[in-house]
């Protein structure tokens, strides 16, 4: 049994190696080197294509703005470009509660060029807490009697103060 899944394994192990483009472990072909004839790739010649619809001057310009009272997802983004020449900004809310906003320019001359900003949000008025707590109040203690021992006399816990 041993035997038949060692051979199994190997034919599967060659016909991977083919399949895949690896070379066949040697004596995997039994014809003489010889017996193939040669076969020469030749790549096709490569053929720049040029777009007619080329635009030198490119222009765009978009903005968004997401507020989700469900979630608390507030931001937003506006981004123009003219020709090189890209301008924009972007804001969201942060997890402790700030603004950041990122002003941002990209051109061929200066590269990727970003400012960022944090700006505290308006802080909602809370009522004032106040200085002294009332005592707290304990609950009477109880005192239980031991439990039943039934292995030896030893009190399985003692007395229980509860409280």
């Amino acid at each position: 049994m041993a035997f038949k899944f060692a051979v199994f394994a190997a034919i599967v192990a060659v016909a991977n190696a083919v399949a895949i483009g690896y070379p066949a472990p040697l004596g995997a072909y039994h014809a003489p080197l010889g017996a193939y004839p040669a076969v020469a790739k030749v790549a096709a010649p490569v053929v720049a294509k040029v777009a007619d619809d080329y635009d030198p001057n490119p222009q765009y310009s978009y903005s968004y703005h997401i507020a989700d009272a469900l979630t608390g997802d507030n931001k937003e983004q506006q981004e123009s470009r003219s020709g090189d020449v890209v301008t924009g900004s972007y804001s969201l809310v942060e997890p402790d509660g700030t603004r950041r906003v990122v002003e941002y320019t990209a051109d061929p001359v200066n590269g990727f060029n970003a400012v960022v900003h944090r700006e505290p949000l308006a802080v909602k008025a809370v009522a004032p807490v106040a200085k002294f707590a009332a005592p707290l109040a304990y609950p009477a203690v109880a005192k239980v009697a031991a439990p039943y021992a039934p292995y030896g006399g030893y009190p399985a816990y003692g007395k229980a103060i509860l409280g």
